[in-house]
């Protein structure tokens, strides 16, 4: 390696600061590393101020880059895995990333010298990366859309054809309660939970095996549990959120329990 170049890395090396983080991008044409600090230096970073942040849930400050700048070659047929340090994996569609309708996706970097406050009830904040959105009603982001700790973003097949057990009978007609019930399992619950044993994120129990929670629980309360979990069971150290009318509708919760009803007659890796 030339002398100058060789000089070159060693200043660079020195200029990041400690406990600098990294971010690995892979969408199927060669993985790349990003390092909080080149991300932070990057001339489209700027503050964005985010009125109702989901994690914090009060008004947020963040320097932040726009997530679709560094997702060079996705295509909006494209679909994404935001896996957090944590075991959370979030589904998202590059089409929502790439025209949200008015959303528009940022990718929130932590300064190691200045770390983000601990969030509600946690120990840990939501850094070093954080997804957070402007406008996201206006494209229908929901909260599990807003991945925090952020450590890897993977382009992936489509949920169905990675987990075929989570798949309902492919006899279903397309618009059957069943099936818009799998598309809204994979939205609101896949980013915590495995079905059948099968799915990537690890922070919450499987919902078919052994029994599916429409074998153990009445509908009301199963709608009640969604709905706010407290109110079924009073547990401080819980970590599923509620989902109101705003986020998962009435319509869409019914279908969800269709289709984990269908499910339990399907159940597989036992």
């Amino acid at each position: 390696m030339p002398l100058l170049r060789r000089l070159c890395l060693l200043a660079l090396l020195v200029a990041l600061p400690a406990g600098a983080a990294e971010l690995k991008i892979d969408l199927g044409h060669g993985a790349q590393t990003l390092e909080s600090a080149r991300l932070a230096a990057r001339k489209d970073a700027r503050q964005i101020d985010i009125p109702q942040d989901v994690a914090y849930h009060r008004p947020m400050r963040y320097l932040a880059v726009p997530l679709k700048a560094l997702l060079a070659g996705a295509t909006s047929a494209d679909h994404l895995q935001f896996v957090a340090s944590d075991g959370f994996a979030a589904e998202i569609p590059a089409s929502l990333i790439l025209d949200g309708h008015g959303a528009e996706a940022w990718l929130a970097v932590e300064d190691p010298a200045s770390p983000w406050p601990a969030l509600p009830g946690k120990s840990q904040g939501a850094g070093p990366f954080y997804v957070v959105w402007t406008r996201p009603e206006a494209g229908g982001v929901n909260p599990e859309q807003w991945p925090y700790q952020l450590a890897a973003i993977r382009r992936l097949d489509e949920v169905a054809a990675r987990f075929p057990a989570m798949a309902p009978d492919a006899s279903l007609p397309a618009g059957s309660p069943e099936r818009r019930g799998f598309e809204v399992f994979q939205r609101i619950c896949l980013a915590c939970h495995t079905l059948n044993g099968q799915g990537d994120a690890r922070l919450g129990p499987d919902l078919n095996i052994p029994y599916s929670p429409t074998e153990y629980l009445r509908a009301d309360l199963l709608r009640a549990y969604v709905r706010d979990p407290q109110s079924l069971r009073r547990w401080p150290q819980a970590k599923m959120p509620g989902f109101d009318a705003k986020v998962l509708s009435d319509t869409d919760l019914d279908a969800l329990l269709a289709y984990l009803r269908h499910m339990a007659g399907r159940k597989s890796g036992q």
